[in-house]
């Protein structure tokens, strides 16, 4: 198949394009800059614009990116970058899916989707909840409709916590744990959402390939588990002690509203669509998934 990749060059992306080809399929990538390179075409989303015939003859469009969520405190300009990194490439992927006649699009989105959920289990059925996250997530899915309407099979991919050797969470928190500075989060008790990055990439491929899988689905680990055994699993995966607490009043004055979603709020988000669709986990523990992560 002739699969047209939005956000190749980023961590999901970069890993996506070689797990697409391996598995026999022609990628076309979709670059912001003058193509230079055979499967490489342009496009300018604040524009609208694609370089014509990027989308002939694909079968699916996988659209990625948008800037990071905890690189920086949310000041205005900042909420407005994520938003509009989201947003507008969606949009402008979706409308061309449309005019294309392209059968099908795959769009990310993130658990962030649903709120703060507590601590039960949540499926693709739940409603979103509130935050800055929640609307943006609501927005991004939204910016998709076009496609919709024409008639695509859209998948919404509702990603969790990627865990990779190379980059993501891990990339920031490594450091960290290695200088004997790992601490469990607040209460603890939050539940943190997470996927390795070899079943990321499997399950967008398998919604790829899969044409019974459309709408939302969670891209998470069958095992979400609480932050405190985060910690205590990492801190096993890198052979360092964990005896630290930063209490959430600290996150909250600190880091404010950026740190109280993205270190308080809980997802227990089960992957319930890829599950019922007959997808199989390669890392099904946290363990596992760290295990791997961590002496790759």
């Amino acid at each position: 198949m002739r699969v047209v990749v939005a956000g190749s060059s980023g961590l999901i992306g970069t890993a996506l394009v070689a797990g697409l080809r391996e598995a026999g399929h022609e990628v076309v990538r979709l670059v912001r800059r003058t193509p230079s390179a055979p499967d490489e075409r342009g496009w300018d989303p604040p524009s609208g614009s694609i370089d014509e015939g990027a989308l002939d003859g694909a079968g699916a469009v996988v659209g990625l990116g948008g800037v990071g969520l905890a690189d920086r405190p949310w000041s205005g300009a900042r909420k407005q970058a994520i938003r509009d990194s989201r947003n507008v490439p969606t949009e402008v992927l979706a409308t061309a899916v449309a005019r294309a006649g392209v059968p099908t699009m795959i769009s990310a989105s993130g658990v962030g989707y649903y709120g703060d959920a507590g601590p039960d289990e949540i499926d693709e059925s739940a409603p979103s909840g509130e935050g800055f996250l929640a609307d943006v997530c609501r927005d991004w899915e939204a910016a998709t409709v076009p496609a919709d309407e024409a008639g695509a099979r859209v998948v919404r991919l509702r990603t969790g916590l990627v865990l990779s050797p190379s980059g993501g969470l891990l990339a920031l928190m490594r450091p960290v744990w290695k200088s004997f500075l790992g601490a469990r989060i607040g209460s603890g008790e939050q539940y943190m959402s997470w996927v390795s990055l070899d079943d990321e990439i499997a399950a967008i491929r398998f919604a790829v390939e899969n044409e019974a899988l459309r709408g939302p689905v969670n891209v998470t680990g069958p095992t979400p588990v609480p932050n405190k055994v985060f910690t205590q699993t990492l801190a096993g995966a890198v052979g360092r002690p964990a005896p630290l607490v930063v209490p959430a009043v600290v996150v909250n004055t600190v880091l404010g509203e950026m740190g109280r979603e993205t270190l308080l709020f809980s997802q227990r988000a089960m992957p319930r669509a890829l599950l019922g669709a007959g997808f199989s986990f390669r890392h099904t523990t946290l363990a596992d998934a760290l295990s791997a992560a961590v002496r790759t």
